[in-house]
């Protein structure tokens, strides 16, 4: 037995030193972990338990019969995180370059499928060249067998892509599916065409960054969700994001009790200009009404007419979305829309409230916004919101105009509870535009066309330009004092906890996506 045991610790020796030395080192000078190393940040110390460590390749063709691919590219198991199990895979690039054929990818779909019987979150690790072209039509197979697992699974468990290397051609397409997407800054790319084939194609000139780099993904394309510094930065990024969400949609978010303090700090007031044409920060007015220190912000870099991010109220993990007035005054647009559609729909899927904050004018006017598909992409907003069953509570800050304030998570798209800060301006347009259509002849007869203009706008927003019409029709549950807002949202949380809500039944709706 003894000498059994030793051929086992050779043999997990030998696997475990991947491509071996001199690929590991090529790996370190390149500013990478090893996937193996990843893994031990990422995870609870002693908690990883590997799969699968000895599968092999059967592939004969070019030369694969005599190749020996430690674990045949990539590791996986289940481990911890922060006492929580997780199912985990990492391609190992010092491995024939990570390249995915039959048995890689079988191993991945094996620790996926684990995944879903046990209900526990999925992260997956890229770091790969691509198909490993050897195995011709079986590395097709393998990504099919996984971009199909990742949609039987997105809304049932949790899914986070940690892209830290290479991620090219169909390898970009599960990625894509999952929930969030962490990219290593200069050390990781995604696209479906290289350079050289778009250089041969089209004849544009780009490099690897400029094309598909985290930079790219996290401010044009809008397929990644952070920017990570380094290895270590994506690992403990991933791990703070699961900090608040459930292992799966049969479970409520996570809560960290404590003793916390409702109250907020006079200067609240200060932070909302009465003036609806000046602008502000949303944050800090979110930093004040959340549980200190715990706001996260998604999508940071991508459609910023918009923020939505998690954060704590009470210890309870809630999804925040609110309208932006330092950019774009807050309109929302095609960019912004796809953002809050998409994170509205992952909160509805794991129980999580949504939290909206309401301050836009409306949907960004203009030309290429319309031909870019204005009215396709907002009515995802709309979709989302009316489709979600989670705790839905809205809190207008100041202005709420036409169809966006429709869209923020109004009444009339099912929220639960609806509150309004005095400087409320809920209409269909704002006072000056308003004033231009209804007034429009007597403006123009009168013998001085501002004063009267002037006259009439006032009127206008005494009547229009607050809280108190939609509070009287009872689109607006309460009008409260901005600095007890901390307290209410914990209130109506703590009401929203038992909510059960029914949808017609039917196979799925149809999203305009």
């Amino acid at each position: 037995m003894r000498k059994l045991v030793e051929k086992l610790k050779e043999m997990d020796k030998r696997i475990k030193l991947g491509g071996g030395e001199d690929k590991i080192k090529k790996q370190h000078e390149k500013g990478k972990l090893t996937a193996r190393e990843r893994l031990e940040i990422l995870l609870d110390s002693g908690s990883f338990i590997e799969l699968d460590k000895f599968v092999k390749h059967r592939n004969t063709f070019f030369g694969l019969d005599r190749a020996e691919i430690p674990a045949d590219g990539v590791v996986t198991g289940i481990g911890e995180i922060d006492g929580r199990p997780v199912a985990v895979f990492a391609q190992d690039f010092t491995v024939m370059g990570g390249s995915l054929g039959e048995m890689h990818a079988k191993k991945i779909a094996k620790v996926m499928d684990i995944a879903m019987k046990m209900g526990i979150p999925l992260i997956g690790i890229n770091d790969s060249g691509g198909a490993r072209i050897q195995e011709g039509v079986d590395s097709l197979f393998g990504y099919g067998e996984i971009f199909r697992r990742n949609t039987l699974a997105s809304g049932v468990i949790p899914q986070i892509s940690i892209i830290a290397g290479p991620c090219a051609g169909g390898a970009v397409y599960s990625p894509a599916i999952t929930d969030f997407i962490i990219m290593v800054d200069k050390k990781s790319y995604m696209f479906i065409t290289g350079p050289q084939v778009i250089k041969a194609v089209t004849g544009e000139d780009v490099d690897f960054e400029s094309l598909g780099g985290a930079i790219i993904h996290n401010t044009k394309s809008g397929n990644a969700h952070f920017i990570a510094s380094d290895d270590e930065n994506a690992m403990l990024l991933a791990k703070k994001l699961l900090s608040y969400i459930p292992q799966n949609n049969m479970e409520d978010p996570p809560i960290i009790e404590g003793n916390y303090d409702l109250s907020m700090p006079e200067n609240v007031y200060d932070i909302v200009p009465t003036d609806p044409r000046k602008g502000y920060d949303v944050r800090n007015v979110i930093n004040l009404v959340v549980d200190e220190g715990t706001f996260f912000e998604i999508h940071e870099n991508f459609g910023k007419s918009i923020v939505v991010g998690f954060a704590r109220i009470n210890g309870k993990a809630v999804g925040i979305v609110a309208n932006q007035p330092s950019y774009l005054a807050g309109s929302i647009d095609i960019d912004s829309s796809d953002k809050a559609a998409r994170f509205i729909r992952f909160l509805d899927a794991f129980n999580i409230p949504i939290v909206t904050f309401v301050d836009t004018p409306g949907f960004l006017p203009g030309v290429g916004q319309e031909h870019g598909g204005i009215i396709r992409h907002g009515a995802k907003i709309l979709y989302a919101y009316s489709e979600a069953t989670s705790p839905k509570i809205t809190i207008i800050l100041r202005k709420a105009y036409g169809g966006a304030y429709i869209a923020m998570g109004s009444k009339h798209l099912g929220a639960d509870f609806v509150a309004a800060w005095p400087s409320a301006e809920i209409a269909v347009m704002g006072p000056e535009g308003a004033v231009n259509i209804i007034f429009r002849k007597q403006i123009s007869s009168a013998e001085n066309p501002e004063e009267a203009r002037k006259k009439y706008i006032e009127e206008y927003k005494e009547k229009f330009a607050n809280p108190y019409m939609a509070a009287s029709r009872g689109y607006v549950d309460e009008v409260i004092d901005p600095i007890n807002t901390r307290e209410w949202l914990a209130k109506v949380l703590d009401i929203s906890s038992t909510k059960v809500e029914a949808r017609p039944k039917k196979k799925h709706g149809n999203i305009p996506l």
